[in-house]
């Protein structure tokens, strides 16, 4: 796999459709005229139990009639933000049978495009780009981290209002984390007429889970260090 970027300050399309697969607790799949809620996806993620290959790999079942499938994701975030909704993401692709929730094995499917849609707009994305990315080491405890800085140190979360440039506006309701990745962790600042979300980068980005809570105190520290105190914390 490709290794990251050291420079680059937010995930790419492909690296966060990488985590919200590698995070997903459950799909929706819809073929053949049905539509199935799939909730046993914990552990493996949906790459465990979907396998995606090259339309020009040659298959066993190349020459059966093959069924259209669409694989439908929800990136959730895991506090009380008003708009939770953070992603979507849509695999389509092929299978030679039809989609079954008793089967034991792996299912293999013809790849066709994945599709994220969030704030950024809509990417697609190729499966070769799916490939050769890392999945960010902090996918799979995001949403334990956010919540437990959340739930057992909410007191913090405004201290980290000092390093956003320019300052938020006094207008402010509130202020929650959003979402944490290995390039930093984003606020979502909350004020009467709507919201606005704001990165604040690491000094460099995390490569293994265990450097995240050394980053995360990096930042607490920078906000201790900065020389403008936020109205919110007089």
């Amino acid at each position: 796999m490709h290794p990251f970027s050291p420079r680059a300050t937010r995930p790419t399309p492909a690296e966060r459709v990488r985590s919200v697969l590698a995070a997903a607790h459950s799909m929706t799949v819809v073929s053949d005229g049905h539509q199935q809620e799939v909730h046993r996806l914990d552990g493996g993620g949906p790459m465990g139990h979907i396998h995606l290959h090259d339309p020009a790999e040659e298959t066993h079942a190349a020459s059966a009639a093959r069924i259209p499938v669409r694989l439908e994701f929800t990136d959730i975030a895991p506090t009380p933000v008003r708009d939770r909704l953070r992603a979507r993401v849509t695999l389509t692709g092929l299978l030679a049978t039809p989609y079954s929730t008793d089967a034991d094995t792996s299912i293999c499917m013809e790849f066709g495009q994945a599709l994220i849609e969030d704030a950024a707009g809509r990417s697609f994305i190729t499966l070769e780009e799916l490939h050769d990315t890392d999945i960010d080491p902090l996918a799979l405890c995001e949403a334990s981290m956010l919540t437990h800085l959340v739930d057992r140190h909410a007191e913090l979360v405004p201290l980290l209002l000092r390093l956003v440039r320019p300052r938020p506006e006094r207008d402010m309701v509130r202020a929650l984390p959003l979402a944490l990745d290995r390039y930093g962790i984003t606020l979502r600042l909350e004020h009467p007429t709507g919201d606005q979300d704001v990165r604040l980068p690491f000094p460099t980005p995390v490569t293994d889970v265990d450097q995240a809570g050394a980053r995360i105190h990096a930042l607490f520290a920078a906000a201790r260090r900065a020389s403008h105190p936020n109205r919110l914390l007089t």
